[in-house]
């Protein structure tokens, strides 16, 4: 059986047609875009789950085609550094995401020009901050908390508002401004420099890149829908765009937020530029996804699949005591939406069999192709890794009754976590049981075979019938395993 995932989503085309659009959308101002993006640029894994055939960085390939036009500025609230903020998905605090961010973009040809610090307020962390990123040749800049934001529009568009902030120098008529996360000021950056720019001559516009919601698919679209799910913690919603249906009688989709901010959005550009150059936040949006989905019931399934992962992980939250009762309820009302339940996930039901029937903990995996392995606890191995060597053997074509890896590879690394570093769980995790087979791979022709198979891990369904460590969760996000587990802690 082909094991291959199916795609709904063209990424070439897409690749072309959004470099084509924000050319158009540069044109359309003359002499500089600021276009503020939106969610993940480097890797949008959330994109490429509920898009098949959106690959994780097609943001940045996309850039790449305007590499010649463009330059990047990131943006990051220092607020945020003093806090220590940590981004979820990779456990790293947002100033190490912006080194991380400045180091991608340079290393593949894109112009980074500076990085400017929000919300300053000689905060100690970001100075330090700024002396790191000015010791290594990147112009920092400042911008402040401006009294009466967003509504004193008089205050704003003043020298005591925008006027106080540093002038940001670009050189490029395409100014990508980006950030590590939410809520650190791409949009008041854009403005401010609006502002700056118009007191200077340059015609200068704004838009913004927002893959969602896609606002040519239908509110309760899945997609759409799964975009809410990714987002139940901010209360984002989706919503009909008013002001779009009102200039165009045309339904379009748009998030709350965007909505209600752009009367003010509107006021401001025709404070700064003499006339607001859109009628709707849709107009805003320079977004081509919706016009690349080749195979709506490829993606609809891909999204519903999302949804029920995200009201998984919400479950685990919930039990670690990390998030509130409100938001497995909202995500439980986004599953009615969506028309789905837990049940949808295929795997979650093999796995719990499983558990029943050995009376440890279990685990299941769904290939591509609708294939479902399973694995159990056992002297040597968690659950999860022996599903690992299960799923690399049917890959390979190897027996189940063979073993990949010899006892006398995997018990001196028992004996090493149980009575030399105090580990009271001696089943080797999956980080150890690839290190195991890697060895074993050296003399034995099996385990090499398996170890070749690992690339076709990529994207396939697994539930564990119990929370799993930090390191089994890191190892399967690296595999691009889609993980999700029942809200309860192994013994």
């Amino acid at each position: 059986m082909n094991n291959e995932m199916k795609i709904g989503f063209d990424n070439e085309k897409y690749l072309k047609m959004q470099s084509e659009h924000i050319r158009q959308r540069i044109a359309q101002f003359g002499d500089k875009l600021y276009l503020e993006f939106g969610g993940k640029l480097y890797d949008d894994y959330h994109a490429s789950r509920v898009l098949p055939g959106f690959k994780p960085d097609s943001k940045l390939q996309m850039l790449l085609q305007l590499k010649d036009e463009a330059e990047i500025v990131i943006v990051i609230n220092s607020d945020d550094i003093e806090k220590n903020k940590v981004r979820g998905d990779l456990g790293i605090t947002y100033d190490i995401d912006v080194l991380r961010l400045v180091n991608v973009f340079t290393k593949i040809g894109l112009y980074v020009s500076s990085v400017v610090l929000t919300r300053y307020d000689k905060q100690p962390s970001a100075d330090a901050f700024q002396s790191r990123l000015e010791s290594m040749g990147i112009k920092v800049y400042h911008h402040y908390n401006i009294k009466g934001y967003p509504s004193d529009m008089d205050t704003i568009i003043s020298d005591e508002g925008y006027g106080k902030n540093d002038y940001i120098e670009t050189s490029r008529r395409l100014v990508v401004v980006t950030a590590p996360g939410p809520g650190s000021g791409k949009m008041a950056t854009c403005l401010s420099q609006l502002y700056h720019e118009h007191k200077r001559g340059i015609n200068a516009g704004y838009a913004k890149f927002e893959t969602f919601p896609i606002w040519n698919l239908p509110l309760r679209h899945p997609v759409n829908i799964a975009y809410e799910a990714a987002t139940a913690d901010l209360n984002d919603v989706n919503m009909i765009d008013p002001f779009h249906l009102e200039a165009y009688d045309e339904t379009t989709v748009n998030y709350n937020r965007d909505i209600e901010i752009f009367p003010v959005l509107n006021t401001m550009f025709e404070e700064i530029l003499g006339e607001s150059p859109y009628k709707s936040p849709t107009d805003m949006g320079v977004n081509m996804a919706g016009n690349c989905i080749i195979d709506d019931e490829i993606t609809c399934k891909a999204a519903r699949d999302e949804i029920v992962r995200r009201y998984y992980v919400a479950l685990c939250d919930q039990k670690k005591g990390l998030i509130s009762d409100d938001e497995v309820m909202k995500l439980k009302l986004l599953m009615k939406q969506a028309n789905v339940t837990p049940e949808y996930r295929k795997v979650v039901a093999a796995a719990l069999k499983k558990e029943e029937e050995t009376g440890g903990p279990a685990a299941a995996m769904e290939l591509h192709d609708g294939t479902i392995l399973t694995g159990k606890t056992s002297d040597l191995l968690g659950a999860v890794s022996a599903l690992l060597l299960n799923a690399l053997k049917h890959f390979a074509g190897i027996d189940d009754e063979v073993l990949l890896m010899s006892p006398h590879v995997i018990e001196p690394i028992m004996d090493l976590k149980v009575n030399h570093l105090g580990n009271n769980n001696p089943h080797i995790h999956t980080d150890e049981t690839l290190l195991a087979l890697s060895i074993c791979a050296n003399t034995d022709p099996n385990a090499k075979k398996a170890m070749e198979q690992i690339s076709k891990l990529w994207g396939c369904e697994v539930h564990s019938t119990v929370i799993l460590s930090q390191v089994d969760e890191r190892i399967f996000k690296r595999l691009g395993i889609n993980l999700t587990c029942e809200p309860k802690y192994g013994d």
